[in-house]
């Protein structure tokens, strides 16, 4: 793990202490170098998930920058009296390093989805950044790991963009991350958003930090997952009060 931020602890995840702004500069310096680096964007979910999982714990320690892709995190940074500058979305990090990829004629490889998901993301990517060089591509529904790792290996690409949701995505970057010296992050479900498939919450959600309140309303079925967030909350509070 290479970090130059300062992190805030968050339930045994550190969380890399940075505006979104500051992020991007040190990803564009980290690609201009030719670093090879490892971001997990991770929410109260995963936070959960890597309690769970002593193996994704481990996998997500192992990454060079874990940031507060959530509200729920700067909420719990917050209580334990550690707090943390702002969120640092996957999407919006995505979005710029596309844009950086665009200006700088930068090869990006991208992963995951569904096949018509994954051709409207690329679609869109040869549309809006005409510059870029889209190295290579696999959807989400491969059956030989080895393959599609091989295949981002010859496509040395300079970003790999991984789309499988977690944990799969982040067990993926971390086993295979030495085949390719580049800017590797899990994106969750930022292909659908990119693709035009899920429409991301308007800026007045976003601002109020009630993006979460909108897609559970266009998403009901995501109710269940959503309840996540008072468990967070109380394992927050009891580190708190309780100490452990």
């Amino acid at each position: 793990m290479q970090n130059n931020f300062e992190t805030v602890n968050v339930l045994g995840l550190d969380f890399i202490k940075a505006t979104q702004t500051e992020f991007l500069e040190q990803l564009k310096r980290d690609s201009q170098t030719k670093a090879n680096r490892f971001i997990v964007t991770a929410n109260p979910e995963i936070v959960l998930a890597a309690k769970a999982d002593l193996a994704y714990a481990k996998t997500i320690r192992s990454a060079d920058y874990v940031t507060a892709d959530g509200i729920g995190i700067i909420k719990g940074a917050k209580i334990l009296g550690d707090p943390l500058p702002e969120r640092v979305t996957g999407y919006d990090t995505l979005v710029a390093l596309l844009s950086f990829a665009n200006k700088h004629q930068k090869r990006v490889f991208f992963l995951g989805a569904r096949p018509a998901v994954l051709q409207q993301v690329l679609t869109k990517v040869a549309t809006n950044y005409p510059n870029l060089v889209i190295s290579g591509s696999c959807d989400g529904y491969f059956k030989d790991e080895a393959k599609v790792a091989e295949q981002i290996k010859q496509a040395e690409p300079d970003f790999v963009f991984v789309a499988l949701g977690f944990p799969k995505q982040e067990f993926f970057i971390a086993k295979y991350q030495d085949l390719a010296s580049a800017i590797w992050m899990g994106v969750g479900g930022s292909f659908d958003v990119l693709s035009g498939q899920t429409k991301r919450a308007p800026k007045w959600w976003i601002d109020h930090h009630l993006e979460w309140a909108y897609r559970l309303l266009k998403e009901p079925s995501r109710f269940f997952r959503m309840l996540a967030l008072p468990k967070y909350l109380l394992l927050v509070y009891r580190k708190k009060y309780l100490k452990y």
